[in-house]
């Protein structure tokens, strides 16, 4: 015991004298503070004060980001950021009761590893999930200290600090919580997977306490030991108000035991609350940075509901003195005497060490939407998702009932995502406003509505979200039903615009999207219809929506009709349009790939049917069916002798009802593809070659009965069936046909041959009998000319020097 005392003096005496020289105290391991040496001021307190105060985190007095000169002078004596000093100072470590040692719960040593290497794939996690919990202890405080204000006697602030030592590569997290006695540190610590604020749940339900709060995601289970994913040692330090010792926990990640000791240093005990203190692994000492450290703050926690202070190096700027050079000196000295000359200086920057607030932003989601303003929204989408243009549109909602949470929508002004990438980042998950993951492949929102962004803060997820969770969850399908719904009511805000050139803007980034929802999701054709945009027949190159369409509709008709083409010139002028042109109905162009696609899976629209008028069996609503019994058995002859010069090149010839100038055209079946499908199939490098010739194989050959060709070729048919001449003219018909029509031609070199034999015969002779009919004998003023051919002729035969003089 002696000895002890005059241990204990010395150390005092050491301390007093350090106070007394104005050095700066030594940083412990434990305080995890990378912090420079200051000058103390005269000022400064003695030893007695020192040793008075309690150099705990938790009673630091809190210095804005914005320190100025001012400020500075708080630090006399002292650093407001709270260096501990190393506990070898004061109390000798004999002095120090023993600890005892625990073994954990059997089977910890798997869950630990399960935990380490299986249960989270991110490392950075780790501070995420330590903040939390920080966070949980201070929420149950908070609660408790409503009936029990004793609680909060130590210090009435509630916040988290987190310190820094790169250079040793320590991380310190202190918050003044709840903290734990040494019963609880077993309980919790030494159990895998046992939460404290379960367990305090659990004790509220079963006493009936009202108003109890449920947004406590666990106090320590296992967020808290993913501590381990990037340390190899951790220890706790932690003060519970229901106790008046403070304990010290310590583990190491591959031991099957842990420590627990009561804290004697003085220099290390804090007024309540617990201290994580984080010995991290060579390969992980990067995370001891205290800028990466506010990154993940403010990336993962930058909406927790308590203040979190980080450990951040800071200067000012001030103006110093210059020291004169003694030649100029000299000089001015033999000079005239002038007025007093001003001194030299110049401006420098100081550097120290202080708290910043690091999550200083609101979540703007948790605010009634009435009191956010339009620049609110702005600006909070502008800074979440590194945009520069404000969003289309937005969504600011609360959905309440068995599944509970909040989210904003935006749909971004500009197109930065492909159809084609199949992750995006542009929903962020929360779970009671701590932020989980971007990184969603359809769980919260399908594939086509990718481009919209937002925020999602669920209150009944847990915290440990894995894909396997959400893809699984029963409240993750209820959350999607209603997001969905949301961002259609906020498109369809745009489609109703004043403004037409908004959802203009809006169809030429994102309207490949909505055609990719009308082909994958069918729930919601009815919501994905009135969005979609075509060109017409009827719109002057203006994209309408299907609403428009239905309402220039005429009273008569009765479906809606469309067709696909490779472009906007060639589906204005198909031959299939010109009945219909008569008639002064609409038509759909579809010119892009995906559109004939998209509207075949609507199949329907206000209880219209989408008729392509490029397939067999188009009914225009005026059948007059003796009329065209009449023509069937006037051409019925002719059909068939098509038919059988034709073969299996078509599956029949028909008299068509929807031509009006051209002689004939070739139609798809009802259920094969039609021209532009079956060359768009044509291109795909990996489409299957059988379907292709089972899909193309029914062709359907219509013919214009009033058109000249075909009446002449009925009389072809009825007079000379075999006449050469008239086969080949249908041969050509036919081919032609395919080509006015979007079809392909199996041969198109002997389609140009027999186009070119026949311009032959239209032409033979045409040209050669006009410049035979011209006189033979030149006129008097072309005899010069024509005396040139003789010197030509004998400059071949013999082409010498003479004959070139004679020919002058």
């Amino acid at each position: 015991m002696l000895g002890a005392s005059r241990r204990s003096l010395c150390a005092a005496a050491a301390a007093r004298s350090r106070a007394a020289a104005g050095a700066a105290p030594a940083v412990s391991v434990d305080a995890a503070a990378s912090v420079p040496p200051r000058p103390v001021s005269n000022g400064a307190p003695g030893a007695p004060q020192q040793q008075k105060r309690l150099l705990s985190v938790l009673a630091a007095p809190k210095v804005s980001g914005t320190s100025n000169v001012a400020s500075l002078k708080l630090m006399d004596g002292a650093l407001i950021g709270r260096r501990y000093e190393s506990s070898a100072a004061a109390v000798d470590s004999t002095d120090m009761p023993p600890a005892e040692k625990h073994e954990y719960q059997a089977e910890v040593n798997r869950l630990m590893d399960l935990i380490v290497h299986s249960l989270y794939s991110n490392k950075e996690v780790f501070l995420r999930e330590l903040v939390s919990n920080a966070s949980d202890a201070l929420d149950k405080l908070r609660y408790l200290s409503v009936t029990d204000p004793e609680l909060l006697k130590d210090g009435p602030e509630l916040d988290i600090r987190i310190q820094t030592d790169k250079d040793n590569g320590i991380v310190t997290i202190t918050d003044s919580g709840i903290g734990m006695t040494k019963q609880e540190l077993v309980d919790s610590l030494g159990t895998i997977a046992s939460s404290g604020t379960a367990k305090f749940l659990k004790a509220l339900k079963e006493s009936q306490e009202a108003g109890m709060d449920s947004n406590l995601i666990g106090q320590f289970g296992v967020g808290f030991y993913s501590a381990f994913l990037v340390a190899d040692k951790v220890v706790v330090s932690t003060k519970s108000p229901k106790s008046d010792k403070q304990y010290v926990w310590e583990g190491e990640a591959d031991s099957s035991s842990y420590t627990i000791r009561e804290e004697k240093d003085p220099e290390k005990l804090i007024p309540r609350g617990t201290r994580l203190t984080l010995y991290l692994k060579r390969d992980d000492k990067g995370f001891a940075h205290p800028e990466r450290i506010q990154k993940l703050v403010k990336n993962y926690s930058q909406f927790v509901s308590f203040p979190i202070y980080t450990w951040q190096e800071k200067g000012f700027t001030k103006e110093v003195e210059v020291d004169e050079d003694p030649a100029e000196t000299k000089k001015e000295d033999g000079a005239e005497p002038q007025t007093e000359k001003k001194k030299k200086t110049k401006t420098v920057v100081e550097k120290y060490w202080d708290w910043e607030l690091t999550n200083e932003t609101q979540p703007i989601w948790l605010r009634n939407p009435k009191e956010v303003s339009t620049e609110e929204y702005n600006e909070f989408f502008k800074k979440t998702f590194n945009e520069y243009l404000d969003p289309l549109a937005s969504s600011h909602f609360t959905t309440e009932g068995e599944v509970e949470f909040r989210s904003i929508l935006f749909v971004p002004a500009t197109k930065k995502e492909d159809i084609t990438d199949r992750k995006t980042k542009n929903i962020r998950l929360y779970v009671k406003r701590v932020f989980i993951s971007d990184d969603f492949d359809g769980e919260l929102f399908p594939r086509y509505l990718s481009f919209v962004k937002g925020v999602v803060d669920s209150n009944d997820l847990p915290l440990n979200v894995s894909r396997e969770i959400l893809q699984e969850s029963r409240i993750v399908r209820i959350m999607r039903k209603r997001l969905v719904r949301k961002a259609f009511d906020m498109i369809l805000g745009i489609s109703c615009s004043e403004n037409r050139d908004d959802y203009e803007r809006f169809w030429e980034n994102y309207g490949k999207f909505l055609k990719l929802g009308a082909m994958e999701d069918k729930e919601n054709h009815k919501r994905i219809a009135p969005l979609l945009r075509f060109f017409s027949s009827q719109s002057n190159d203006e994209l309408i929506s299907l609403d428009e369409y239905v309402e220039n509709m005429k009273p008569e008709q009765k479906d809606i009709y469309f067709i696909a083409a490779d472009s906007l010139s060639s589906a204005k002028n198909a031959p299939f349009l010109e009945k219909l042109t008569e008639k002064e109905y609409e038509v759909l162009l579809l010119v892009d790939p995906m559109d004939e696609v998209a509207i075949q899976n609507l199949s329907s629209y206000k209880d219209k049917k989408f008729v392509d008028i490029s397939k067999e069996d188009l009914d225009l609503g005026d059948k007059n069916e003796e009329r065209e019994k009449e023509i069937k058995q006037e051409f019925s002859q002719t059909c068939d002798w098509i038919k059988k010069r034709l073969g299996d090149k078509v599956a029949r010839v028909d008299i068509s009802n929807r031509l009006s100038s051209s002689p004939c055209v070739l139609v798809a079946a009802k259920f094969g593809w039609s021209a532009n499908m079956e060359r768009l199939m044509r291109a795909q490098s990996m489409g299957d070659t059988s379907s292709l010739d089972f899909m193309r194989s029914r062709k359907v050959f219509e013919i214009n009965p009033e058109h000249e060709i075909i009446k002449g070729l009925n009389v072809a048919c009825r007079s000379n069936p075999d006449d050469p001449e008239a086969l080949k003219v249908l041969d050509v018909l036919f081919e032609t046909a395919m080509i006015s029509s979007g079809f392909t031609p199996d041969n198109p070199a002997e389609l140009s041959g027999k186009i070119y034999e026949m311009m032959s015969s239209a032409i033979a002779g045409k040209w050669s009998t006009q410049s035979q009919a011209q006189p033979a004998s030149p006129s008097p003023q072309h005899d010069a000319p024509a005396v040139e051919p003789e010197p030509i002729e004998a400059e071949v035969v013999e082409p010498e020097p003479v004959e070139s003089g004679q020919q002058k």
